[in-house]
Order: C-alpha cells, then sequence, then structure tokens
C-alpha cells in the first residue's frame, strides 16, 4: 500500500463513484475551498452519461426523427420516387447510431473529467471501499492500493440492471440496456421485458426505428408508477403503431434458441423473439464497500439510507444517487450531491424536497411531471382540484400533427396553489418547466394565467389550464 496522502489544511473530501451525484458534488466541494478526490472505476459520469441517460436519450433524439418522418404524410410530405408510404425511403444504419451513441456518451465523459480537473479535483481511477468512516482505500488496475483520509466521504456508486436467474443477459440476444449499444443491426422481433420506464422508453424507441415490438408487463398498464391518464394515452400509441402489449403477463425464463430467444411466461405461454431486452429494474451497487463495517445502515434491498441532506447513519459519511434508492433520476441524484456538500463544509443548504423534482419519460409522446400526483389526490392526501386539456384542442399541435397527449394542473382547492402536473406531448420535458416552477415557488394559478405566452404554442395549453381552475374568491 502506498503511503498516506499527506494531510492538507483545508477540509478534505473524498468521493467514492464518479457519476452525477459524485462530480456534482465533487464541483461544489472544490468551489467551497476543499481537497477533493474523486475515485471512480467506471469512468466519470458514470452510468447515467456511459450506459444510460446519455446513450438511451441520444438513440431515442433518433427516434424522434423517425416518428416524425412516419407521420409526415399528414403535413402534405412525400418521400422516394413514389408517393408511397412517409418511411419508405427512410431506412435506419443501427450500426452507425450506436457508435454516434458511444461517441457522445465518451466525449461527454471526458468533458467532466477536464472541468473536475480545471477546478483541481483529484481524480484517482480505481475501485474505492471505505475502511472505517473516515478512509477510501482505491485499488487501481494494477492491484495497487492508496490510502486517502478524509473529513467527510460521499459515496455515489450507482446501481447496475437487475438480472433473473433464469433470463442471464449474453449481450448478443438476451441483453440488459447497457448492452443494446453493441447491436450492428436492428433487431427484428424485440421482446422487452418490464414496462417501467426504461422498457417502455425502448420500446417506443425501436418500435420508432423499424423493429417489431412485444412489451411483457407484469401489471394492469404500462407505467404502473405514471399518471394513469398517460400511461393510457402511452397505451393506445403504442397498440396504434403495432407494439404488442401483454398485460398481466410475468416472465419466468428466457432461453436462447438458434438465432432467436423464447421468452416463457409463468402461465404457460411463451414469446419468440430474434432479441430479448430485460428491463426488470437495478440494483444498488453497495455491496463490497466496507459501508456496514463503517457504520452506514444499508436496507434490506442494500441501498444506503440517507436522510434530506443526504447523510448516512456513519458520522461524516454522506451518499446520493440510486445508490440510496430515494428516486433514480440524474438530477436528483446531481442534487443530493450538492447538498450533501453543501452540508458538511456548512454552507447555506435547503433539504431535499422530492415534491419538486420534474421528471420525464422519453417516450413517444413525452410524459412528464411534477408535485402531487393524481393517485395522491385520489387517496385523499391533499384537497385539489384539477383539469385536463387535450392536446388536439391546440392549434399549434394540429398545425404540426400532434392528436395524442393532454397537459393536466392540480391546485389547492382553496389556495388555487398550483400544487402540480403533468404534460403528455412531444417535448413534454420543456413544456414541465413552467409547471415546476410554479410548483417551487408557490405560484397560484393566476399567477400562471396571467402571464403571456406566444400564440400559437403548446406552452399554450399550460395557460389555458390555469384560467379554467381560476375561482372567485366568493364562489370558492
Amino acid at each position: 500500500m502506498t503511503p498516506d496522502v499527506p494531510a492538507p489544511s483545508s477540509p478534505r473530501v473524498v468521493v467514492v463513484g464518479g457519476g452525477p451525484g459524485g462530480y456534482e458534488a465533487a464541483l461544489v466541494a472544490a468551489q467551497l475551498g476543499a481537497d477533493v478526490t474523486v475515485v471512480d472505476a467506471d469512468g466519470l459520469g458514470g452510468a447515467a452519461v456511459l450506459t444510460d441517460v446519455v446513450p438511451s436519450k441520444t438513440l431515442i433524439a433518433t427516434a424522434e426523427v423517425m416518428t416524425l418522418v412516419d407521420g409526415s404524410a399528414e403535413l402534405g410530405l412525400r418521400f422516394g420516387a413514389s408517393s408511397g408510404a412517409p418511411g419508405a425511403s427512410v431506412a435506419v444504419d443501427l450500426g452507425a447510431v450506436n457508435r454516434r451513441v458511444k461517441a457522445l456518451a465518451h466525449a461527454q465523459s471526458t468533458d467532466i473529467r477536464q472541468r473536475l480537473e480545471a477546478e483541481g479535483v483529484r481524480v484517482v481511477e480505481g475501485r474505492g471501499r471505505l475502511d472505517g468512516p473516515h478512509t477510501v482505500i482505491a485499488q487501481d488496475g494494477t492491484g495497487a492500493e492508496h490510502r486517502f483520509e478524509a473529513d467527510t466521504v460521499l459515496v455515489a456508486v450507482g446501481a447496475a440492471p437487475r438480472e433473473l436467474p433464469d433470463a442471464k443477459p449474453d449481450g448478443e440476444r438476451i441483453l440488459t440496456w447497457r448492452q443494446l449499444y453493441d447491436l450492428e443491426r436492428l433487431p427484428e422481433r424485440l421482446v422487452v421485458v418490464g414496462s417501467g420506464v426504461t422498457g417502455a422508453e425502448f420500446a417506443s424507441a425501436y418500435d420508432a426505428l423499424g423493429a417489431d415490438v412485444v412489451l411483457v408487463s407484469s401489471r394492469d398498464l404500462v407505467l404502473p408508477g405514471e399518471d394513469p391518464d398517460a400511461a393510457a394515452v402511452l397505451e393506445q400509441v403504442f397498440r396504434r403503431r403495432g407494439v404488442e402489449v401483454l398485460h398481466r403477463s410475468r416472465a419466468e425464463r428466457v432461453e436462447r434458441a438458434g438465432d432467436g430467444v423464447v421468452v416463457r411466461l409463468a402461465d404457460g405461454r411463451t414469446v419468440e423473439g430474434s432479441h430479448c431486452l430485460m428491463a426488470v429494474g437495478a440494483i444498488p451497487n453497495s455491496s463490497g464497500l466496507g459501508l456496514a463495517e463503517a457504520g452506514v445502515t444499508l436496507s434490506a434491498g442494500g441501498h444506503v439510507q440517507v436522510d434530506r441532506v443526504s447523510r448516512t447513519t456513519a458520522r461524516g459519511v454522506y451518499a446520493a444517487g440510486d445508490c440510496t434508492g430515494v428516486l433514480a433520476l440524474a438530477s436528483v441524484a446531481a442534487m443530493q450531491g450538492r447538498i450533501a456538500m453543501w452540508h458538511a463544509l456548512g454552507d447555506a443548504v435547503s433539504p431535499l424536497d422530492l415534491r419538486t423534482v420534474s421528471a420525464n419519460v422519453f417516450t413517444a409522446p413525452e410524459i412528464a411531471t411534477v408535485g402531487w400526483t393524481q393517485a395522491q389526490i385520489d387517496a385523499g392526501e391533499v384537497r385539489a382540484r384539477s383539469v385536463k386539456l387535450p392536446l388536439a384542442t391546440n392549434a399549434r399541435a394540429k398545425m404540426q400533427g400532434f392528436h395524442d397527449g393532454f397537459v393536466k394542473l392540480f391546485c389547492g382547492a382553496r389556495s388555487q396553489e398550483v400544487l402540480g402536473g403533468v404534460v403528455v406531448a412531444p417535448r413534454a420535458s420543456e413544456l414541465i418547466f413552467p409547471v415546476t416552477l410554479a410548483v417551487e415557488h408557490k405560484l397560484t394559478v393566476d399567477d400562471v394565467a396571467q402571464a403571456f405566452t406566444v400564440y400559437p404554442s403548446l406552452s399554450g395549453s399550460i395557460a389555458e389550464a390555469a384560467r379554467r381552475l381560476h375561482a372567485r374568491a366568493d364562489l370558492a
């Protein structure tokens, strides 16, 4: 083991893991004058940048173009020598798409490294583990170990795709979402097991790219964790586009069968395909890190238990990101990391408030949400009024040929404060922002309604929904 790094006069911060939670924490700590070391084994940016968010959304960007092409006949466009189907002359080179995906991911990782180094952050390539609450040991590729003493440790080690015992990925036909980017050819028939966010996004993308898609869902509706009206719209779109959705169908086994796969369901049915994508959740990368020995409490599923300022049960040890199980979003991981450093280094800090977190499902159409949900309102957790406007009535949507989707707003039954919202539309991820601002700053529906919007615009539906929620004080 190499000699200990001399203790600096500045607070010593060691971050284990270089994903959004880790690198954002490192930047904040450096800004506040700490001596910062990031120990990372898998590439800066973590899974979010290298194998998950950036790659998947880059692939989806290509799928979005194909979706627009597919609907262009309504706009009067014709492709190819004849006036046949809109997409007849457009083909996808999946190998080229995936090479672009990987190049963009690695470029983003390089940018993160350069930013960290420019801010004076020490980057150590190696696998880190705790040796007590104030020591991190990094093992590099040669097996050599390096010891770092710390006043504050942040654990941000992420999560990995969950694997079923009888559906082991082989990287060729049975795949996790991290292995999709090695494909050179579009799957003829892709069976997606799991209808949560990951499964729905890839089912939507590969359908748009031209694959025959089967979605195996153990629930009554796709996206069981999302707004039910939004999930219903997406399911209608799936069926119209030819995606086969199998409800209440649990996959028990996936096997190779020649040049394809066979998915065996619990009820005895089988589904055949050329490839199978396993999208059945993720497990935290928390084992073998010395966490429990350092006094860090883990849940039964292995998630690091944290409070709203990212503290673990071990003094001086914080955690952020998917390994905490708080909310599997890169934006939440980054905020957890920042909050941890603001708290640890004595800066002003507000605890994490999940009620103000906006989230998006990158399907076609996209589904964006923020604040209180329809399920919570229906359960009586908060008294609220709501309105839902179909996108088909929006002038801009008509011009662009958008038919599927809606804007839904929730407001306090008496306060008229905007409590949350749902947007189902192309680029809903951009349209949700004004609703997020309203929730964050406790604006009323009248505050939103009285702001100008461009005509025609999709955002006009947000203002219109707010206007419809106006209630005279004497009638409220």
